[in-house]
């Protein structure tokens, strides 16, 4: 189990050697776990398994993110026991790590059985129906649709409900919309990043524009001219980067099985590789999102602590001297 682990140093925060100060916050951005409650997705691909390779790749890096952030279809069939099970997998890393998860809700998933699964209070976690992080309140509404707002040290990160119940295409409906006006109406310290399954871009794979976000220039009024840096999605099984109202947008490929895009596009479907997660470094004046491979793949030599702290104690013409020259 991926809880088994042995320890694994915290990465040190050095002296930047270039121009720019260590990132103020740093998220980890998985998506589309597809959980079963027993056996494999699709009778083919082992989720849980790569799911567990998925969250060892995120410990070996030696962060401690300040949010773990899941955008969606935890579940393929909205079984109470591939809750269970999600949570199970998932906690006691975000434990280890100390890092909040945030858990968006897609299409795949069921919004009651999301709830009772994973939002329940115990053991404790962050509910994404308050406006309050790390503290619960059931929904009134099981049916409702599954929001929330974290404040992450001055980040705002709001999720959303893009999913449709009963349906796979995404929209965000009238009242979620005048919520995220409302939120958005008082800018965060460090900015907002919005967080939902349904990614506001075109896909050049044939018919996914059937299950693409619906009034996408209602919630781009909203957007446009706010204090949101960037949207974090999923839905697409592939990464992909584009903007939506001036703002950029990440997605995460699926820790299940991602799309073979090395096909023609009318041949496109599902393989057990290419399976990754992002890292999202906020930095006072960019964001940058790193797709980082899951496969355990092994390295060249790297930098000793001794050589990083012997760079650190030159003075920046010297660093450029020692290590920018050509020899």
């Amino acid at each position: 189990m991926v809880d088994q682990l042995p320890g694994t140093p915290v990465t040190p925060r050095h002296a930047p050697f270039g121009r720019s100060a260590p990132a103020a916050r740093t998220l980890v951005h998985l998506s589309d776990t597809h959980l079963v409650g027993a056996g494999l997705l699709g009778g083919r691909f082992d989720a849980t398994a790569n799911l567990e390779a998925t969250l060892e790749a995120i410990v070996r890096t030696g962060i401690r993110p300040d949010a773990i952030v899941i955008t969606g279809d935890l579940t393929d069939l909205g079984e109470p026991a591939a809750y269970r099970a999600l949570r199970e997998i998932v906690e006691p890393v975000a434990a280890r790590l100390d890092a909040p998860v945030v858990w968006v809700a897609g299409n795949h998933d069921e919004r009651p059985a999301l709830r009772a699964g994973l939002l329940a209070s115990d053991p404790p976690a962050a509910d994404p129906t308050t406006t309050e992080a790390n503290t619960t309140e059931p929904a009134a509404d099981p049916e409702a649709p599954v929001t929330g707002v974290w404040d992450l040290g001055g980040l705002r990160l709001i999720a959303l409900d893009s999913t449709v119940p009963g349906w796979h295409h995404g929209d965000i409906d009238p009242a979620q919309r005048e919520w995220l006006r409302a939120e958005l109406s008082q800018p965060a310290p460090l900015g907002t990043l919005l967080a939902l399954h349904h990614p506001p871009l075109p896909s050049h794979i044939p018919l996914f524009d059937i299950l693409e976000l619906r009034h996408q220039d209602e919630l781009a009024a909203i957007v446009r001219g706010s204090d949101v840096r960037g949207i974090l999605a999923g839905h697409l099984h592939y990464s992909t980067s584009g903007t939506f109202a001036g703002v950029p947008v990440s997605v995460a490929a699926a820790t299940c099985y991602t799309m073979n895009l090395q096909r023609p596009a009318v041949e496109v479907n599902g393989m057990d590789a290419g399976q990754s997660f992002h890292l999202v470094h906020v930095y006072d004046d960019t964001i940058t999102h790193s797709v980082v491979p899951v496969v355990a793949a092994e390295t060249g030599d790297y930098f000793s602590d001794a050589w990083v702290a012997e760079m650190a104690a030159l003075s920046p013409e010297e660093r450029l001297e020692a290590f920018s020259r050509k020899r």
